[in-house]
């Protein structure tokens, strides 16, 4: 009986850990998603940024030659506003993907450390022709090819 007892615990603590881990990699990849949809969303917005000066310069453009540059300040005034503030957009965010490229980078298999530098699984199966434990299974044949 307990033999019995002792296999049911282990199971049970074998899926408890199983579980922790699902967890886990679900919160990693859920917060990759994040940073993922954020950064095309910026991205989008660079995009629609950069029709409207191109818009815009192009309205710039045609009315300054149709006054034949006689009077370019009181004029074109607003147009040149609106390419300055698409400008400061550009930036903004620009500057934002590059803090969302910064941001450190939780590693998606977590558990047993194997590597020389403690780092997870993700950062050095690729290395070696002997991955340590930790490294996620492979499905890829590459001898059928």
């Amino acid at each position: 009986m307990a033999n019995y007892d002792d296999l049911k615990k282990k199971a049970k603590d074998a899926f408890d850990s199983f579980a922790d881990a699902s967890v886990d990699a679900y919160k990693v990849a859920e917060e990759k998603a994040k940073i993922l949809a954020r950064k095309t969303k910026l991205r989008a917005g660079i995009v629609n940024d950069k029709a409207t000066i191109r818009r815009v310069s192009v309205e710039l453009g045609t009315a300054y030659y149709n006054k034949y540059k006689d009077d370019p300040t009181s004029d074109f005034a607003n147009l040149c506003v609106e390419i300055a503030e698409a400008h400061s957009k550009i930036a903004e965010k620009e500057a934002e993907i590059e803090e969302l490229k910064n941001l450190p980078s939780k590693p998606l298999f977590a558990g047993k450390k194997d590597c020389e530098d403690d780092s997870c699984a993700t950062e050095c199966c690729d290395k070696d022709d002997n991955p340590p434990e930790c490294c996620p299974p492979t499905d890829i044949d590459t001898d059928s090819e």
